[in-house]
């Protein structure tokens, strides 16, 4: 196969887009730094009243579309309380364990534009001071922010500009080992971002033609529930969620091949799409795992709720430890990019 997987390109702007804050909600800084890059590559697009992006590549067959979606929103939270000694209390954005985040750095990301810096700790966490600290629940009610800043009350947290409402983001830890493996926080889904815009680089610079107009769409509220559900060109055909493999107990995926979705939480992917994407992999000698996530959902499935009619499949970089600290390679990552290229530049299935 051509070379079509540029790591360090794709490891620069990964490292770029996990270090940009994006929780749920709070995307437009990630979402501008995706619209330079496709102004970079002079590909058209348009912003979507929610925000997201949909960038297209005309292809010879006109009539009927291909669309390619990944996200860039992320888990975090935002601001619940400001209690009377000056920390905070969260309300959690997106599905993860309160222990994932545990001893985090953290910004607060406050309406006048101002970043405060702060950890996220339990309250109980003082083991001089209190008995149960290695027992009390990891829970909204027990986890707080311990505020980088002198305060000693609510309003001296108010005078920095700290109120309900305001976002928290988590550092994520960015780092790409000499051996391959890439480890951070929000590599669900910034990994697919990174490799979709891999993808239109990579087109753009060989002049690849392909056979089906294909639309790139970056969505920003995957984590919630309802981000590519909307803005879907009629005549859209096939619709792929970019989106993790999630690895544990039971499963077949792992970091260093492409996962394959049959079947997650909302039930079966569109049989033959996904075994046009298998035949795909064995054609080409591309490293795969067929799975089934039992906990997950995706882009591909919230449009299938919203109605629309479209077939419907699932695959991705394998992510280990998923909704904490995430740690994948760059074998998951150069097959997924294989798949990608194959996919987009083969012939629809009937």
């Amino acid at each position: 196969m051509t070379k079509i997987f540029d790591e360090k390109w794709t490891l620069d702007l990964l490292k770029r887009l996990v270090e940009t804050p994006s929780p749920s909600g709070y995307t437009t800084k990630v979402m501008d730094l995706i619209g330079r890059e496709l102004a970079l590559l002079t590909i058209p697009f348009i912003k979507t009243n929610k925000g997201a992006i949909i960038a297209t590549i005309k292809g010879t067959n006109n009539a009927r579309h291909r669309l390619l979606t990944a996200h860039t929103d992320t888990l975090g939270a935002m601001v619940k309380e400001v209690k009377s000694d000056g920390r905070l209390k969260l309300t959690n954005i997106g599905g993860f364990n309160w222990d994932a985040v545990e001893g985090e750095y953290c910004h607060i990301h406050t309406a006048s534009g101002k970043d405060v810096r702060g950890t996220i700790l339990m309250h109980q966490t003082t083991v001089h001071v209190y008995k149960d600290a290695s027992s009390a629940k990891r829970s909204a009610e027990n986890i707080e922010v311990r505020i980088d800043e002198k305060v000693l009350t609510s309003d001296d947290t108010r005078e920095l500009g700290i109120e309900v409402g305001d976002f928290v983001s988590f550092d994520p830890r960015f780092e790409a080992l000499e051996n391959g493996f890439v480890k951070s926080r929000h590599l669900d889904d910034k990994a697919s971002t990174a490799l979709l815009l891999e993808l239109i680089r990579s087109l753009k610079e060989k002049g690849t033609e392909l056979p089906h107009t294909t639309h790139f769409y970056i969505s920003n509220n995957e984590e919630i529930g309802y981000g590519g559900n909307s803005n879907i060109p009629e005549e859209t055909v096939e619709y792929i969620a970019v989106d993790m493999g999630a690895i544990g107990d039971g499963q077949t995926s792992d970091e260093y091949t492409v996962s394959v979705c049959a079947k997650d939480s909302s039930g079966p992917y569109h049989y033959e799409l996904t075994q046009h994407l298998v035949g795909l992999c064995k054609k080409e000698k591309i490293p795969f795992k067929l799975d089934i996530y039992p906990y997950y959902g995706s882009d591909a499935s919230a449009a299938i709720r919203a109605g629309f009619d479209v077939k419907h499949a699932l695959f991705g970089p394998g992510i280990e430890s998923s909704h904490a600290l995430e740690r994948t390679h760059v074998e998951s990552l150069k097959a997924t990019a294989e798949l990608l290229y194959t996919y987009v530049t083969s012939d629809m299935i009937k």
